[in-house]
């Protein structure tokens, strides 16, 4: 069943982290983040529909945004216990298939999860170069099966906005897709 984004509230702080890139084995902190002109935090995971369909959208993502000041960060807080397709190794082996060089953390307790008010995957949030939320919710308006491209629209105008110096409205909409598995 699908689920939408709880919408943090704008202004929002970062939350502080410190997570393990499944991709590196290395630990990734929040405060490594300072000073990138925008930060782009993705709650992720390995086997959702919803993230499966816009996954070559966020590679892209990279590819135009990180040589401009943008910090990427993906997320998988599902319950790996549970969901085995999204452990860590599975993590390191679909980040490698895609070329993803940005950090693809593991939120093993889900604590990272719960601060951030996230409900699911794929869920964006971009804040701005003090660290301050400017923008949450969906990539684009594009669902599995609805036939309307991939574009990356509302994540893309968001960063655009941030790296250009220009307010965003407050007009967002919520990201739907897996619910994140939480663990019981």
């Amino acid at each position: 069943m699908a689920e939408t984004s709880r919408m943090l509230p704008l202004g929002t702080k970062l939350p502080p982290f410190a997570l393990v890139d499944a991709t590196t084995g290395r630990t990734v902190r929040d405060t490594d983040l300072a000073g990138k002109k925008a930060v782009l935090v993705s709650f992720l995971c390995n086997h959702c529909p919803y993230v499966v369909h816009v996954r070559g959208e966020y590679t892209r993502l990279e590819r135009d945004y990180a040589a401009r000041g943008v910090a990427l960060v993906g997320i998988n807080a599902n319950d790996a216990a549970a969901y085995p397709q999204d452990a860590p190794p599975q993590m390191k082996a679909l980040a490698a298939e895609l070329g993803w060089g940005f950090p693809f953390l593991f939120d093993e307790t889900q604590e990272v999860a719960r601060a951030f008010g996230a409900a699911c995957t794929p869920e964006f949030y971009v804040f701005d170069g003090e660290q301050r939320l400017v923008y949450r919710g969906q990539l684009d308006d594009s669902r599995p099966r609805s036939g309307g491209p991939v574009t990356g629209r509302d994540v893309r105008a968001a960063l655009d906005a941030v790296l250009e110096g220009r307010p965003l409205s407050a007009e967002q909409h919520a990201s739907v897709g897996c619910g994140i598995k939480w663990r019981r």
